[in-house]
């Protein structure tokens, strides 16, 4: 395995890591502004786990939502996915420190290695689906109820939290892909070459003594 593919698609797994956190409490992941006058315009912004509001004077009030079995199926699977991302990327980064060859971790069997660091890609690959699922379902509400000319609620727009799980989520893929790849290409077996020394090729065979005369000289010990 190449070990700049490796370190390439480990810190594009780790970045999208780290973003999938960040998506997941971010309060932004669909917005709504309601103008009215200086006094009354406000902005309503709700996540996976609370509604907000705030006004032009800058106070927020935020509420939780009250029950579980409350909430629209969408919402429930998209926290079970995105925390279910969270948890296999942080699998796929220990396996993959293990695994890259630059580590020291895992000792100096190569082959072992190189299995668990495509385990490693295959997790990442699997975080990244997860996160483009839940982002991609919770998307398609907001605008199916933006463009509802029949919907009684508020209508709000797509936040900036959703555009960071799908980069969370490109990422994860692109990463998990590299490094699955690698390993892939890193362990195939490579065959054994013929031995060269001094122009002579050396078979398994013995060679024959007018062979070995006429290659090491006369004082061949026979």
């Amino acid at each position: 395995m190449d070990q700049i593919v490796e370190v390439v698609a480990l810190l594009l797994s780790f970045v999208a890591w780290v973003m999938v956190g960040v998506t997941l409490p971010n309060r932004y992941w669909k917005i709504s502004t309601v103008d009215g006058n200086v006094i009354t315009t406000s902005t309503i912004y709700e996540n996976l786990w609370m509604s907000c509001a705030t006004d032009s004077t800058g106070v927020h009030n935020c509420r939780e939502f009250p029950s579980l079995f409350a909430l629209s199926g969408y919402i429930q699977a998209s926290r079970a996915l995105m925390i279910t991302a969270i948890v296999l990327g942080s699998c796929g980064l220990l396996a993959a420190l293990i695994g890259v060859q630059c580590s020291k971790a895992g000792g100096e069997n190569y082959v072992l290695k190189g299995r668990i660091a495509g385990t490693a890609g295959v997790l990442f690959i699997l975080q990244g689906l997860c996160t483009m699922v839940a982002i991609s379902w919770y998307a398609f509400n907001i605008t199916r109820e933006f463009f509802d000319p029949f919907y009684p609620g508020t209508r709000y727009e797509i936040g900036e939290g959703l555009y960071i799980g799908w980069c969370s989520a490109v990422l994860a893929i692109a990463g998990g892909a590299i490094l699955t790849c690698s390993c892939k290409m890193g362990t195939k077996e490579k065959y054994p070459l013929p031995l060269h020394t001094r122009g002579t090729v050396y078979s398994g065979a013995a060679p024959s003594r007018s062979q070995a005369t006429s290659t090491y000289g006369q004082n061949v010990y026979v």
